[in-house]
């Protein structure tokens, strides 16, 4: 018997305690004091538990001060398996937390009390992110019953805080433990993917949120001369920056679509009256920006574009950063991309194709770091829905395509 059968034969014969440990993860909602919930304490805790019970004895935990929680603190785990060199680990990423059901009357059961039909697995969490930890945990385990070597060094590392920022897992770590990652790691994050499995996500676009406030004077509808008409100096604007194309037309067929976006979307009430000219006009700009422009070069453009609105209508602008995050792409010819496509072969018989994403995920902190990332992982994409699952399959194969990384990178 080869590893492989033997790694795989392992999987396959622990199909349902992986549904089992879904089903303990779902009962612990690991939810941020952002969204009204007491961290990720207990569910680390369980999970260190489990490892220990399968002989797992390396393990390190690593906690992020935060005095909104219970216990004042937010932990990160790491568990590790040596290889045949410790010069290089494969890192598989996934995180602890989970977001808030929302609406609980879409649900048609208790979001936290795990339900099985069809082959799938319903409750908040199954999909997000708890799919990928639990294959990620069973490729390990495989390999540690099996006495199996994997090529590299491998560390699974579950954090806290990925749905709210990260402050207080993966940027904390990078952070604060600067020796954690060398340059010759590579890191696997199964937390976005396609139905089908070939999506290998290696880059991503750069994300650039912004706030608008244009101030004119306020006056009576029937007397606008009077005024100074901000939602119409606004609209304008609202135009020109729906048009950025046209100054940074850059293409790029990783991503889908190949240019950079920008999409007004959010706008704030202004006068609460037909009969009233606004001297206030608020909205938002949404910008989706290929990794071969520069953030700074488009912020020049709008402030340029928001003073022609000011000179035309004479208003005043203000514009406020919310968000603004870039990282560069992963490279396509790095080993783990070529491992992860073997794999795929291997288990799914199906060809991954590299693509970059117009959404964020956590991998852009790691690649801003200069560490190989690649986002991959077979999903249906429910997270955050009601009515959440995960489809069995996909977590027990992934699994598989996890081992076989394990193996041969």
């Amino acid at each position: 018997m080869t590893d492989f059968d033997a790694i795989f034969k392992f999987i396959e014969k622990n199909r349902d305690e992986m549904i089992e440990l879904q089903r303990r993860l779902c009962a612990v909602p690991a939810i941020a004091p952002e969204s009204g919930g007491d961290g990720e304490w207990e569910k680390a805790a369980l999970l260190k538990n489990y490892l220990m019970e399968y002989g797992v004895s390396r393990i390190r935990q690593f906690n992020a001060p935060d005095k909104r929680v219970s216990q004042g603190k937010r932990p990160n785990l790491i568990c590790s398996l040596s290889g045949k060199t410790e010069k290089n680990t494969l890192w598989i990423m996934t995180h602890l937390d989970v977001v808030p059901p929302g609406e609980k009357k879409l649900w048609h059961n208790n979001p936290y009390k795990m339900q099985i039909k069809d082959g799938k697995l319903y409750g908040r969490g199954t999909e997000d992110n708890q799919q990928g930890l639990v294959s990620s945990l069973f490729a390990f385990l495989a390999l540690k019953a099996t006495g199996t070597v994997p090529q590299a060094a491998v560390k699974l590392l579950f954090v806290a805080d990925e749905e709210t920022g990260s402050k207080y897992g993966i940027k904390y770590l990078l952070k604060k433990e600067d020796k954690l990652f060398t340059e010759q790691d590579c890191v696997l994050v199964p937390d976005a993917g396609s139905k089908d499995g070939t999506m290998i996500e290696i880059a991503e676009k750069s994300i650039l949120w912004l706030k608008f406030r244009i101030l004119g004077v306020q006056c009576h509808a029937s007397l606008p001369h009077l005024g100074k008409n901000a939602f119409i100096a606004g609209s304008d604007l609202v135009l020109k920056l729906h048009a950025l194309n046209q100054f940074f037309s850059d293409k790029n067929i990783l991503f889908t679509p190949p240019v950079s976006t920008f999409s007004p979307t959010k706008k704030e009430s202004n006068v609460p009256n037909v009969n009233t000219i606004p001297g206030e006009d608020v909205f938002y700009l949404d910008c989706r920006i290929l990794p071969s422009i520069q953030i700074d070069d488009v912020l020049n453009k709008v402030k340029k574009l928001c003073a022609e609105i000011e000179k035309k209508y004479e208003v005043k602008t203000e514009m406020e950063i919310i968000q603004k995050e870039s990282s560069p792409p992963t490279r396509e010819n790095i080993p783990l991309v070529a491992s992860l496509k073997s794999a795929l072969r291997g288990v799914y018989n199906i060809e991954g194709k590299t693509v970059g994403i117009g959404g964020g995920t956590v991998g852009a902190h790691l690649r801003k770091k200069g560490i190989d990332t690649v986002v991959w992982a077979r999903l249906d994409s429910t997270a955050h829905m009601p009515n959440e699952y995960c489809v069995i399959d996909n977590m027990v194969g992934d699994a598989k395509v996890m081992a076989h990384i394990m193996l041969s990178l």
